[in-house]
C-alpha cells in the first residue's frame, strides 16, 4: 500500500478535530506543540520520519481547531434565559417534522425582546399548518430545556451536537418575511424539486420519490418507514454520492447533447451539484458526495488526476472543522465507513464472486452491498440496536431503482414550466418505481428475522462474519498461488480492472 502525505496528513489532521470531542485542549499550547513537532519534521532527515512528526503536528493543530470550535458550538446566549417568554423573530430553517402533538423544526432566533441571538433553536408550534422553510416568524414564545434522555436516546446531547441548546415553543404565530442571501436560494431550490418532481403524485409513491430526491421522509407512514429500516433499503432514502452522481452525470450529459463544450459542461456540473446540495440541506452525507464531486469536476478544468480518496478526506476536514462534533453523528459515520468499505472491501467480495455464474452488474451490486453492510453494521448497532440481515438481497432486487426515480424527476422538474403534461405522464410512471420500491421494502422488511435487535444474536452474528470472512480469505489467499492472481494492492477499485468505482456508488 502507497502512503501518500496529503492523504496521511489529511487524515492525521481529522483524527485532531474529531478528537477535540473527547479531551479539550488550549489554543495557545496546541500552537506551541503543533510548531515543535512541525519544525522537527521539517529538520528530519528520514522521509518516514519526517512524515509521522508532521502527521503528529497537524493533528495536534486540528486538535486545537477543534477544541476552539467546539468552545464555540458550545456558547449559548439563550441557554441563560431559559424559563422566560418574550417576542421573538425566528427563521425556520428546515421543512417541519409532524410529531404526535406538535410540529417540530429547526429555526434561528432573530431576536428574542431586545436581544439579538442568532442562534439556533428547536421550534414546536401546535399541529395543523406548518411554515413553509425559509419563512421568517413574528411570535411570541416561551423557551423551554431540551428533554434529556429517554428510551436510549437523549434529545439534549443530539441538539446540543448541533449547537441547539434551547427550546422555543409558541401557540400563534404570523409570517412577516423570508430570508434573503444563500439561504434563500437554498429555499427556493428546495421548494422547486419538492413540487416539480412529483407533479399529480400524492400519498405513499409521492413520498418515496420525495425521500429519493431530498432525502426527507415525513410522507412516508411509520410501518413504510420501519420496513425500509429493517429492509437495509433505508439508504436510499438518504442523499449520498449516488445521488450527486445522477445530478452531475445527468447534467454532463445533457449539455454535451445539446452541444456545449466541455469546459462549459464542467461547470453547469459544479453549478447544478452546488444547486443539489443547497436544495437538500447540508447532511454529512450530502456535503461529503458533494466536494468529492465537485473536486472531480476541478480536477477535469485543472487538468489534474482524479483521486477519490483525497476528495474523502477533503470532505471530512470540512465536516469536522465546521462541527467536530460530526464524528459523533450517525449520518457522517454511516456515510464515511461505508465509501472506505466500497473503496477497501468491495473490490475484493467482488474478486471472490468471479467464480459464480452472476452478471456482472449484479455481482458489483452484491458486492458493494455486502460490504457496505458489513462495515456499517457495528455502527447501526451502537447507533440503534439494530442490524439489517437482508441488506444484500434487499439491495439486489431494490436497490437499482433508485437512481432512475431521480433522473425522472429530475427530469420532471425541468419539464413542469415547459410541457407540465409531459411532466405528469413521467411522474405517473415514476410512481410506478416508486411503489415497486416501497414493495420491496415492505416484503424484505417484514421477513421474519429481517433484522436483529438482540445482543446475544448480535454477537453471534458477528462472531459467525468473523469466521467466515477468515475462512474465505485464507481460501483466496491459498487459491492465489495457482491462478496467478497478483496479491492485493490498496484494495481500491482500481487494482483489477484499471478503471476506478463506480462515481457515487455509496450509501
Amino acid at each position: 500500500m502507497t502512503v501518500r502525505a496529503p492523504h496521511t496528513l489529511g487524515c492525521a489532521l481529522c483524527l485532531g478535530l474529531a478528537g477535540a470531542t473527547a479531551a479539550r485542549v488550549g489554543v495557545a499550547a496546541a500552537v506551541l506543540m503543533a510548531g515543535v513537532f512541525l519544525s522537527l519534521a521539517v529538520a528530519a532527515t528520514s522521509g518516514p520520519v519526517a512524515l509521522a512528526l508532521g502527521a503528529l503536528g497537524v493533528a495536534i493543530a486540528g486538535w486545537g481547531v477543534g477544541s476552539l470550535r467546539l468552545t464555540a458550538i458550545d456558547h449559548s446566549v439563550l441557554a441563560p434565559r431559559i424559563g422566560t417568554a418574550e417576542r421573538a423573530l425566528v427563521e425556520i430553517a428546515e421543512p417541519a417534522r409532524h410529531g404526535s402533538f406538535e410540529l417540530r423544526m429547526r429555526a434561528v432566533v432573530l431576536r428574542w425582546g431586545e436581544a439579538r441571538p442568532h442562534e439556533a433553536v428547536l421550534l414546536e408550534l401546535p399541529l395543523g399548518r406548518a411554515p413553509p422553510q425559509g419563512a421568517r416568524l413574528s411570535l411570541i414564545g416561551q423557551l423551554g430545556a431540551p428533554r434529556g434522555p429517554s428510551n436510549g436516546f437523549d434529545e439534549r446531547r443530539w441538539l446540543r451536537h448541533h449547537g441547539i441548546h434551547a427550546v422555543l415553543r409558541a401557540q400563534e404565530w404570523r409570517i412577516v418575511g423570508r430570508r434573503g442571501g444563500l439561504g434563500g436560494v437554498a429555499d427556493r431550490l428546495h421548494a422547486w424539486l419538492a413540487g416539480a418532481s412529483v407533479p399529480g403524485l400524492s400519498g405513499m409513491r409521492r413520498g418515496v420519490i420525495e425521500g429519493v430526491v431530498l432525502g426527507e421522509d415525513e410522507g412516508l407512514s411509520d410501518r413504510l418507514r420501519q420496513d425500509f429500516r429493517a429492509s437495509g433499503l433505508y439508504h436510499l432514502l438518504a442523499v449520498s454520492g449516488g445521488n450527486v452522481a445522477v445530478v452531475a452525470l445527468g447534467t454532463l450529459w445533457l449539455a454535451l447533447l445539446i452541444g456545449v463544450p466541455r469546459l462549459a459542461a464542467e461547470v453547469a456540473v459544479l453549478a447544478s451539484i452546488g444547486g443539489y446540495v443547497l436544495a437538500v440541506g447540508a447532511q454529512p452525507s450530502v456535503v461529503r458526495a458533494g466536494i468529492a464531486g465537485g473536486l472531480g469536476s476541478l480536477a477535469w478544468l485543472t487538468g489534474r488526476e482524479r483521486d477519490a480518496r483525497y476528495a474523502l478526506v477533503v470532505a471530512a476536514i470540512a465536516l469536522l472543522g465546521w462541527n467536530p462534533y460530526n464524528a459523533l453523528d450517525p449520518g457522517f459515520q454511516l456515510s464515511f465507513a461505508a465509501v472506505l468499505a466500497i473503496f477497501f472491501l468491495a473490490p475484493r467480495f467482488r474478486n471472490w464472486l468471479e467464480g459464480y455464474p452472476l452478471p456482472a452488474g449484479l455481482r458489483m451490486c452484491v458486492a458493494i452491498s455486502a460490504a457496505c453492510g458489513l462495515a456499517t453494521a457495528p455502527i447501526s448497532w451502537f447507533q440503534f440496536h439494530q442490524i439489517p440481515l437482508l441488506t444484500v438481497p434487499a439491495n439486489a432486487v431494490g436497490g437499482f431503482a433508485a437512481a432512475p426515480m431521480l433522473a425522472l424527476a429530475l427530469v420532471c422538474a425541468l419539464l413542469v414550466p415547459i410541457a407540465p403534461s409531459l411532466a405528469a405522464a413521467l411522474a405517473w410512471a415514476n410512481g410506478w418505481f416508486a411503489a415497486y420500491l416501497a414493495t420491496c421494502a415492505h416484503i424484505f422488511g417484514s421477513l421474519p428475522g429481517a433484522q436483529v435487535t438482540s445482543g446475544r444474536a448480535a454477537a453471534a452474528i458477528a462472531l459467525g462474519a468473523a469466521g467466515a470472512a477468515a475462512y474465505a480469505w485464507r481460501c483466496v489467499e491459498r487459491a492465489r498461488p495457482e491462478t496467478g492472481l497478483p496479491p492485493d494492492g490498496d484494495g481500491s477499485a482500481e487494482d483489477r480492472s484499471g478503471a476506478p468505482a463506480p462515481a457515487g456508488a455509496d450509501r
